[in-house]
C-alpha cells in the first residue's frame, strides 16, 4: 500500500465503505421496508460507485482485507448515525478490532 499515503489510504477505505454501505441500505429500504422503488436507482449509482472506488486501491487481495475492516466500522457508525441505534461496547470493540487488523494487514512493513 505504499503508492499512496496514509490518510489518502484511510479516506479511499471510508469512501469505498460509504458507497457500498449506502447503496445496499438504499436497496434494503425498497424490498425490505417496503419504500418506493426508485431508490433504486440512487442505490445502483452508490454501488456502480462503489465497484469504481475499490479500482483506485493499489492492490487488490490486500486492500480488499483491509478495507473489509473499514467496512465493519463504518457499519457501526451507520448503525449509529443514519438508523438512531447507539452502539453498545461490543459493537465498538468489534470495529475496534477489525480496524486494527486492517491497519495490520494494510500498513504493515513488508519486503518487495
Amino acid at each position: 500500500m505504499s503508492a499512496f499515503s496514509y490518510p489518502v489510504t484511510a479516506s479511499l477505505f471510508v469512501l469505498t465503505a460509504l458507497a457500498e454501505i449506502g447503496g445496499c441500505f438504499l436497496a434494503f429500504m425498497v424490498l425490505r421496508q417496503d419504500r418506493s422503488a426508485w431508490l433504486l436507482f440512487p442505490a445502483l449509482v452508490c454501488l456502480s460507485a462503489f465497484a469504481w472506488l475499490l479500482t483506485f486501491h493499489p492492490t487488490a487481495g490486500r486492500a480488499y482485507a483491509a478495507y473489509g475492516g473499514v467496512y465493519v466500522a463504518c457499519a457501526v457508525v451507520w448503525l449509529w448515525l443514519v438508523e438512531g441505534q447507539l452502539p453498545d461496547r461490543w459493537d465498538i470493540a468489534g470495529a475496534a478490532l477489525t480496524l486494527a487488523g486492517a491497519a495490520l494487514i494494510a500498513f504493515a512493513p513488508r519486503a518487495s
